[in-house]
């Protein structure tokens, strides 16, 4: 366990990077609390909730300035329409000139501080949906980065039929609260949460129409392919540049599924190189898990 000193030090050498990401999340809850263009006292109770969750850096800048307009805007437990534009106002021109991470981290930050907007009073909403699936597209610089892939594959695949259910909204549910840390948040039922999971498993989701390269790319397969064998698939690939290997490496760029795979859902993929290229995403590698069907039109092209 670190002393109390060495915990001190590393967190002055992270000041910064901690001092983003508030700002970045704070940005991305505002977003995600009014990407239905309503606010319910719930909503307010949770933007109420970061101000007091920072409070310690009351002191340093830019938090000087937000904190207490956070504070003043959520003390009648209202928030009128001009009190969130003059935030979202402020906190954009502060973003605007402490860009201490790269543009990427901080949409991703961002993105994750909509999730728990959304997720902010215990419903999800069709508007929330759809508007959550206008950000995606507006954000699509962010395409490859974990998760963005995962939660446009979740979205697009929601919405393709025409018809959100209860039970799609649960699988979105479970896929925002991994991106909550339930200390951050006094409205969030991380119980009901718990519950969800025990009857519904989300996976590795794949990327809804990758570009897949083959100069110099490594590629992985796993399952099995209705159209051909895996050595024909491990020469397709080095025929066009590629590199073939039957396991996954931090150099792996694509996995494919194969179409005949494992049963899955309509959102996702099992097997335990899904699990690897997952969890290697999530450290920041970029693996792309795609479908057989996506692998075999960039062959053609």
């Amino acid at each position: 366990m670190l002393e109390k000193e060495n915990i001190q030090q590393l967190r002055k050498m992270t000041t910064k990077a901690e001092a983003n990401k508030a700002l970045n999340t704070i940005k991305g809850l505002v977003e995600g609390i009014y990407i239905d263009n309503l606010i319910n006292d719930i909503e307010v109770e949770e933007l109420d909730n970061w101000w007091k969750s920072h409070y310690d850096l009351i002191s340093k800048v830019p938090f000087n300035e937000i904190i207490p307009l956070v504070k003043k805007i959520c003390a009648d437990k209202i928030i009128t329409e001009t009190e969130l534009l003059d935030l979202q106002w402020t906190i954009d021109n502060i973003l605007s000139e402490n860009r201490y991470y790269d543009l990427i981290t901080s949409k991703i930050q961002e993105l994750e501080g909509v999730f728990h907007g959304i997720l902010a009073d215990n419903t999800i909403t069709n508007d929330e949906i759809k508007n959550l699936e206008q950000w995606l597209f507006d954000n699509e610089e962010l395409v490859g980065t974990y998760p963005f892939d995962e939660i446009e594959s979740l979205i697009v695949g929601i919405l393709e039929d025409g018809v959100i259910t209860e039970k799609e909204k649960n699988y979105l549910k479970i896929f925002l609260s991994e991106f909550i840390d339930s200390d951050s948040s006094t409205t969030i039922d991380f119980d009901v949460i718990k519950q969800l999971k025990e009857d519904i498993t989300i996976s590795g989701i794949c990327t809804i129409n990758p570009l897949i390269e083959f100069k110099n790319k490594q590629f992985c397969f796993t399952g099995i392919s209705k159209t051909m064998k895996r050595k024909e698939i491990a020469s397709k690939i080095e025929s066009l540049g590629g590199i073939y290997k039957d396991t996954i490496t931090k150099k792996t760029d694509f996995l494919i599924i194969g179409d005949d795979s494992n049963p899955c859902w309509a959102f996702s993929c099992y097997g335990r190189k899904v699990e690897e290229a997952m969890n290697m995403r999530k450290q920041g590698y970029k693996i792309s898990i795609v479908k057989e069907i996506d692998f075999i039109d960039a062959t053609i092209e």
